[in-house]
Formats: C-alpha cells, structure tokens, sequence
C-alpha cells in the first residue's frame, strides 16, 4: 500500500487504470477536460501493477481502477469522481491541488 500511497501524493492528480478500461479513460477525460493533466499509471503495463492493484483493494477501491488521487487525497473510483462532478466540486478540488488554474 505504501508505493500507492507514495504516488498519489507526489503530483497533484493521479489516475491508476488499466489501458482497457473504459471507464479509466471517461475519467481521465473528464478531469483533462479541466485542463489538468493527470499523472496516470496503467496497471497491466506497470512493473509493480498487479501489486499496486492489490493495495488499492485494500484502500477499498473495488473495482481496482480507475483510482484517483487530487491533492494527495485519496478521493476514490469513477462514482465518487462524477458525484464530486455533478455536486460541482470536482473544478474546485482540482483548482486547491493547483492542477488547473483559474
């Protein structure tokens, strides 16, 4: 768990997904649509991946993928990202970690 916590907080957003994952890459759209630009980590193409994928089940992150961290937060799957987005808190998340700037 200690690699995945490690980089989630070294930028200000990061994405664990998987090349294949449809719903990994609706999110990483929509945050790239704020203009940040996300550090994303591919677990099936990752080294490390299937250990990295292990911890973020531990964090209860289930389906692994996507994960997101913003502002070394860890803020959850692809439902917690678009209720952050529909409540309109997601565009100001991003701006406090300085992943977009207004």
């Amino acid at each position: 768990m200690d690699i995945v916590m490690r980089l989630g907080s070294e930028k200000p957003v990061v994405i664990f997904s998987k090349s294949n994952c449809g719903i990994s890459h609706a999110i990483k759209m929509l945050i790239c649509g704020f203009g940040a630009n996300p550090t994303v980590y591919e677990l099936d193409q990752h080294p490390v991946g299937t250990e990295m994928e292990n911890a973020l089940v531990a964090l209860g992150c289930y389906p692994s993928v996507p994960a997101v961290f913003i502002g070394k937060q860890f803020v959850g799957g692809s439902n917690e990202v678009m209720d952050l987005n529909v409540q309109g808190k997601l565009k100001p998340m991003l701006i406090k970690a300085r992943a977009i700037w207004m």
